[in-house]
């Protein structure tokens, strides 16, 4: 998902940070997203928040729900619904796998980070997640924090 920092159109809009720290992520998958104009404008302005947004396979299509896309200012007439479903854009391979997985004991589709590609195209990557006990997420934690302090041992060394 690295790309140069010269390329102009290449922009994260919105990253759920937290999803790392709640699920463990076996999979991702980038879709594209169905927006109306205005949308698309208030993207363009950073106006949206996946944290506490959700994926989910319903009648044979996917959907992006609890998703946040602040107003656009100057849209008069066009104006849009902040809070609707957005629907998220997949191959039918794709979607079948996605319906599998999520049929299994406790896994669930995580939108990761919302952002326009190399191409200007406005792309969501979902994260295939099972969500983590709070032991899990004690052992994260400690994880992190002994590999910053083994980078600091390093950086002095001591």
């Amino acid at each position: 998902m690295a790309k140069p920092k010269t390329d102009p159109n290449y922009k994260v809009v919105a990253e759920n940070r937290r999803a790392r720290y709640d699920y463990a992520i076996e999979d991702d998958i980038e879709c594209g997203i169905v927006l109306e104009g205005s949308e698309v404008k208030s993207l363009r302005q950073g106006g949206a928040n996946i944290a506490e947004s959700y994926a989910a396979v319903e009648e044979g299509e996917l959907w992006l729900v609890n998703s946040t896309i602040l107003q656009y200012d100057q849209a008069k007439t066009f104006k849009h619904d902040e809070k609707r479903r957005r629907k998220l854009l997949v191959s039918r391979k794709e979607l079948s796998r996605l319906w599998a997985d999520t049929q299994r004991k406790g896994m669930t589709l995580v939108p990761l980070v919302l952002y326009f590609n190399h191409r200007g195209m406005a792309k969501l990557k979902i994260g295939i997640a099972k969500g983590k006990k709070n032991v899990d997420k004690r052992a994260t934690e400690a994880k992190r924090d002994w590999n910053r302090q083994k980078q600091r041992l390093l950086r002095h060394g001591e």
